[in-house]
């Protein structure tokens, strides 16, 4: 049986099968920007936690950075190969809350995954997963819909449920999916308490899916 935060997959088959994406294929601009602060290698071993349709793996991979970008939908990373067949190794199914990976990372990014995790438990193993697969001296960047203050959750039971959606090939019922926003202060809390510090913080612009992310930098 499918956990809740796996819905997108229904979600991704639905609009695909029209032949048609969910998102945008604009790059998360906090990404490129938080590499380029730091200076970050094309050599170093990157992960992507939630690379959904490839709006920040394939730009990364065409600039010939060293990245393992991972969905745990399989429809996401299918439609990834299938856009990107030259790079078709890079692409993997993998659930962070039950895997085992054992590779280590110098830098691990996830965008809009934290906020589809409702229970308090699955949020701790996605901050486990990230502590245990960061190197010594790597960063990680988690981004999370929110303005920094307000609070708000969906019903785990809606998780799957049709709804109709607006999306700019028009009016279509899609699997509904998970949401759990909190403020920054409560963001700041379950990094820190879940074992990561924070170097750098704030709410950027990720438009046009995302018009507002919390985001943390963080290493061990």
């Amino acid at each position: 049986m499918k956990k809740y935060y796996e819905a997108y997959d229904d979600r991704y088959k639905k609009i695909h099968e029209k032949g048609f994406g969910w998102f945008a294929d604009t790059p998360t601009p906090i990404v490129f920007d938080v590499i380029n602060r730091y200076d970050l290698p094309k050599n170093v071993k990157m992960l992507e936690i939630g690379c959904g349709e490839g709006r920040d793996a394939i730009p990364l991979l065409k600039r010939g950075y060293g990245l393992y970008a991972t969905d745990i939908s399989a429809e996401a990373v299918s439609y990834c190969k299938k856009l990107a067949p030259e790079f078709s190794d890079n692409f993997a199914v993998l659930d962070c809350l039950n895997c085992a990976e054992s590779a280590k990372y110098g830098f691990i990014y996830a965008v809009a995954v934290v906020h589809m995790l409702l229970l308090d438990c699955d949020r701790a193993g996605f901050y486990r997963f990230i502590k245990e697969h960061l190197t010594d001296d790597g960063i990680a960047l988690i981004c999370s819909m929110g303005d920094g203050v307000t609070e708000k959750t969906t019903d785990i039971n809606d998780a799957f449920k049709l709804q109709e959606r607006d999306h700019p090939s028009g009016k279509i019922k899609v699997a509904g999916t998970s949401f759990r926003m909190v403020s920054n202060i409560n963001f700041e809390k379950e990094i820190t308490e879940n074992g990561l510090n924070i170097i750098e913080k704030g709410v950027t612009d990720g438009a046009p899916d995302y018009f507002r992310l919390m985001y943390a930098v963080v290493r061990l």
